[in-house]
């Protein structure tokens, strides 16, 4: 490699479209970089991060399933967001050369959100992995009245609950929804590659909002269901996209060109 760049790593990581958006925003800027995807297993992790820390092209990275826990003991966490979030989406290279950590997961999943209130309001969360921690850090700071996490491992969510201060309780994967304002989905289920999810949707107001973080397929079965009903939706390329203009910025020291989103859309759509 000849030129900066970043990457993004995961396990699987074919699906990510995260090279796509870096790649528009470098292309549009006219910037000299680049931005790959790199296949990284759970094993490989302590190696991938010891190679690149003396790669002084590399800028950092963006981490997506199953490392976004595991990376926390690799790398400086200055922000304590091993503290607050519990999990890392970005690792990138501080002034002196050192790797840090951050989480620009939980302003991507707000983002969308901002111009809607959600005080008071009771939302029923699927999963409880990495995701999930920057989804409810971001729910807890939205002054929500209730978080009913829907999990496989109810002491992990009960975890997290009283770990961001948050009122609720935990019901099971396969257990009904209740009547919630926002339903956020932040487990696989439904991904390319994994078991679909399958909710009965009828408890949900009219006047509800379902947010399914997944963005391949972008249409997923759940916002299907919720389209079908009438309900508002937000698709996971909302997040994915805020959540990468924050880590750009990081890597690259410019911010992106969101006044072009609608044509990184289609791009990503195509």
């Amino acid at each position: 490699m000849s030129q900066p760049y970043a990457e993004v790593i995961g396990d699987p990581i074919a699906h990510s479209k995260s090279p796509l958006i870096h790649g528009f925003w470098l292309k549009a800027l006219g910037m000299e970089a680049d931005y790959l995807a790199c296949h990284v297993t759970p094993e490989g992790l302590a190696d991938y991060i010891a190679a690149r820390r003396d790669d002084r092209l590399w800028r950092g990275c963006n981490i997506t399933i199953p490392h976004k826990i595991a990376v926390m003991e690799h790398v400086a966490d200055p922000g304590d967001v091993r503290a607050s979030i519990g999990a890392m989406n970005t690792v990138a290279r501080d002034e002196q050369g050192a790797l840090f950590g951050t989480n620009t997961d939980a302003g991507g999943f707000y983002a969308p959100l901002g111009q809607s209130d959600f005080t008071g309001a009771d939302v029923a969360l699927i999963g409880a992995g990495g995701a999930a921690r920057a989804v409810l850090f971001a729910l807890a700071r939205m002054d929500v009245a209730s978080v009913t996490i829907h999990a496989r491992n109810p002491l992990k969510a009960m975890g997290l609950l009283a770990g961001f201060g948050l009122k609720g309780q935990v019901r099971g994967m396969e257990d009904a929804l209740g009547e919630v304002d926002l339903l956020v989905n932040t487990s696989p289920l439904g991904m390319k590659g994994f078991d679909p999810l399958v909710l009965d949707l009828s408890p949900l107001p009219d006047s509800a909002l379902v947010y399914d973080i997944v963005y391949n397929p972008l249409e997923t079965g759940l916002l299907k269901a919720a389209r079908a009903r009438g309900l508002d939706t937000v698709d996971g390329l909302e997040m994915l996209i805020g959540q990468a203009a924050l880590a750009f910025e990081i890597f690259f020291g410019a911010a992106p060109p969101r006044n072009r989103d609608d044509e990184l859309r289609a791009l990503l759509t195509a």
